[in-house]
């Protein structure tokens, strides 16, 4: 069984025991969270389509660890005035494991 779910604007196919990094969730390390914005679900039965989501359908999910991504750095140059500034850049993630569909 596998299922299309929207967590914080991005959509993710997943499927039990999968492991994902999602953008960064409110939630302790070792809680259960519960994603409710199920837009597809497939299975032995055929696939559900949802409009714009599957009503009484929910995933459940236990978070990791909360880390952060690689380092993106961010160079703004203009030319010929001497204006320069380096930055950088990590996006916190939270890894969560799929426990239960449906």
């Amino acid at each position: 069984m596998y299922a299309v779910v929207e967590i914080a604007g991005k959509q993710f196919t997943v499927n039990t025991s999968a492991k994902l990094s999602v953008p960064r969730l409110d939630a302790e390390v070792g809680k259960k969270v519960k994603i409710e914005k199920v837009l597809l679900l497939g299975g032995k039965d055929g696939i559900q389509i949802g409009t714009p989501t599957i009503k009484g359908t929910a995933v459940e999910a236990k978070v990791l660890a909360h880390v952060k991504g690689d380092t993106i750095t961010v160079f703004k140059k203009k030319r010929r005035k001497g204006y320069r500034v380096k930055r950088g850049h990590r996006q916190p993630y939270t890894e969560i494991e799929i426990t239960k569909i449906g």
